[in-house]
Parts: C-alpha cells; structure tokens; sequence
C-alpha cells in the first residue's frame, strides 16, 4: 500500500469534521499544528490546564483514570478522525481524565487561545462543539444501558464495533477491521473480569463474528456485533 502523503488525512475524513462549515474546518485547519507521541507518552493528566482540543492523525491514545489504589480504568482507544478534550472547551475546568499514547501517534491540536479568539468571532460555532459533545454523551448513556440489560457477549460485540466506527467518529464505509487492543484493556473498558471477556470472545469467534489475533481482534461480521442481543 502507497503511504498518504496528507498527514491529514484521517482528521479530513472524520465523521464530525467533514461536516463542519467550510470555514471552521479551515479555521481549525488554519490555527493547528501537529503533535508527535511515542508510544506510552502521556498527553495530558487529569486535572491538567486545558490546552486545546486534539484530533488523532494516526496510531491510538488511550483515554485512562487511575484510582487511589493505583489501578487504571480504560475509558476508550480513540483512532485516527476522533476528536477529543471538548469538555474542557465548555467548562475551562481541567482535564477530567489522563490521555496517552497507545502507540506512536500523530496528533492535530489547536490551542486553546485560538479557539477562544474564533468563537468569539463566530459564536454560531459553539454549535458544532456542542454537537461533538452531544455525539460523546449519547454513546456513554448507550454504554450505561448496555451494561444493564445486555449479557457479556453482547456487550463486548457492540463495543468492539463502537471502537471500530470510532465511536461514531469514522464513516462506516471507513471502518476499521482489526481492533488492536488487549483482553485486559477490554475488560478494564467494560467493567468486567479478564476471563468473563476471554470467554465471550471466544463465543464470538465461534460463532464466526471475529477472530482472534496475536494484538487485536480482526473484526469479520460488523453488522452483526452492532446488533448482536
């Protein structure tokens, strides 16, 4: 395959961001830069400054909390198209959650102070923020039913499908098919135990809807995990 030569590519193609007006997507395009991540490095702690918002160009960002007691929750993987850190941008609280870098990445960040100075110009653009936030809310009220009414298996499918669209981020006909993410990391996502998610994997392999691989999840039957019951 020929590498794309617009780094921007992903951030050009993102569900939210190719519907923006034309000249938002310029300003943002206009006002950012790019931000490079090795693997494992953080971006931002919780309780930091807010800064800007971030688009994912390429690799993954993790997006974490960690307890008292040291142990880490995997709130999602975010790929390439997805923006993040909006809440900020509503609030000017620090950031709710720790964000790192899952693997090398790429990301696009447009400070804060220029998204101040735009939307005081323009503040029908609040609109536009206000919908990215609203697309983040309505998944997380999904996850919370989800996790009330639907057995494990199910559960694990129609995230798994969630990351796959980018969390409502990526067109569907750009839709990744290989999930690159560990049992522990699932488990930690959904709020279950290594094994409950290890056997509802292999359920789902089974029954043909994925397939296991050594580092991710190769997804066979996307339709079939967002519905699945």
């Amino acid at each position: 395959m020929v590498p794309c030569s617009d780094p921007l590519a992903a951030v050009r193609a993102g569900a939210w961001f190719s519907q923006l007006p034309p000249a938002l997507r310029q300003a943002l395009l206009d006002d950012g830069s790019l931000r490079r991540l090795v693997a494992g490095e953080t971006l931002f702690a919780r309780g930091d400054r807010f800064d800007g918002l971030y688009c994912v160009a390429s690799g993954t960002m993790q997006i974490h909390t960690s307890g008292e007691s040291g142990k880490a929750a995997v709130m999602g993987l975010l790929e390439p198209g997805t923006w993040f850190g909006e809440i900020c941008l509503f609030d000017g609280l620090p950031r709710t959650h720790d964000a790192r870098a899952a693997t090398a990445a790429t990301l696009w960040h447009v400070p804060r102070a220029a998204l101040a100075q735009r939307l005081a110009q323009q503040p029908a653009w609040w609109q536009a923020f206000g919908q990215l936030l609203a697309a983040k809310t309505r998944e997380a009220f999904h996850y919370v039913e989800e996790a009330q009414l639907l057995p494990p298996a199910a559960r694990v499918a129609r995230r798994l499908a969630a990351m796959a669209h980018g969390y409502g981020n990526l067109p569907h006909a750009s839709a990744v098919r290989r999930v690159r993410i560990a049992q522990e990391q699932l488990a930690q996502m959904l709020g279950l135990s290594r094994q409950t998610v290890n056997h509802a994997l292999r359920e789902l392999e089974a029954q043909g809807l994925l397939r296991l691989q050594y580092g991710g999840i190769e997804l066979l039957d996307l339709p079939a995990l967002e519905t699945l019951n």
